[in-house]
């Protein structure tokens, strides 16, 4: 039988295309965008479905792979409703490729069961909402990466080829401010469902460990970024860096303890 590891590599490898296209002038709307994700997806779906066939692991690799799948599936989505948001694969597919190069890294750690006692229900809506919630904070980190890299080039007068191929200053601030309300409402879900599921495991409704402080960090961070865009004048700079240090409290919760624990200290 073919190990994890060697499938995490294949299936890396698939990845590629997406992530190259951009630099052999390949990057075009239409069908080479689509076969190039489409390849990556597929192999990211079987990546899941190897690693979670009959039971959901805890394992870094498997929340990995479910990360890169989930994020893939709702870049495809939100291409599909702005023209503009395929741009964004330039900065997206190296990022989720580093994730893979992780997975094949920690694929070696078995399989890690669930602990707990919620209801499966509550479980499954509460991981379903999580992962929702870390791709679309994927591609709002990435949406407000571009927009910091296109107002520095239009400062400086000088576009170089990265930027030639991402969305305007305007259409990215907009794609990361749309996904920004998308996000913290499935933020409100996923923190809602975690103490649902809290209160049933252990019958209260907060444990303050690592993964619901940067959680609620997050959540706190990002509302306040997003009322001060609207209502503060929150912009530039500022605001993407705001962001990613959201985008950094939600990875810490969901991958940091894992991380030093499968594969530091393993």
């Amino acid at each position: 039988m073919i190990s994890a590891a060697l499938l995490s590599c294949i299936a890396t490898f698939f990845m590629l295309p997406a992530a190259l296209a951009p630099w052999i002038g390949e990057a075009r709307p239409g069908w080479p965008f689509w076969r190039n994700l489409g390849i990556a997806l597929v192999w990211a779906m079987f990546m899941t479905w190897h690693l979670m066939w009959g039971r959901w692991s805890a394992a870094l690799t498997a929340d990995l792979w479910v990360t890169i799948c989930a994020a893939l599936i709702l870049f495809g989505m939100t291409a599909l409703f702005n023209r503009q948001a395929w741009r964004l694969g330039v900065l997206m597919m190296p990022y989720l490729i580093f994730l893979a190069v992780l997975g094949c890294f920690s694929a070696s750690q078995g399989p890690v069961a669930v602990s707990g006692y919620a209801p499966s229900a509550w479980v499954d809506l509460h991981i379903l909402v999580s992962v929702t919630t870390l791709g679309l904070l994927t591609l709002a980190a990435a949406a407000a990466l571009a927009s910091f890299i296109q107002a520095r080039a239009l400062k400086n007068k000088s576009q170089n080829r990265l930027s030639r191929q991402l969305p305007s200053v305007t259409d990215s601030e907009r794609l990361y401010e749309g996904l920004l309300i998308l996000s913290e409402a499935v933020l409100t879900v996923g923190v809602a469902s975690g103490m649902a599921t809290e209160f049933s495991e252990t019958g209260r409704l907060l444990v303050f460990d690592h993964k619901t402080l940067f959680s609620l960090l997050a959540f706190a961070l990002i509302g306040a970024l997003i009322a001060g865009r609207r209502w503060g004048g929150v912009r530039g700079q500022v605001a993407v860096r705001l962001l990613l240090v959201a985008y950094s409290f939600v990875l810490l919760g969901y991958f940091g303890v894992k991380f030093v624990k499968q594969v530091l200290l393993s």
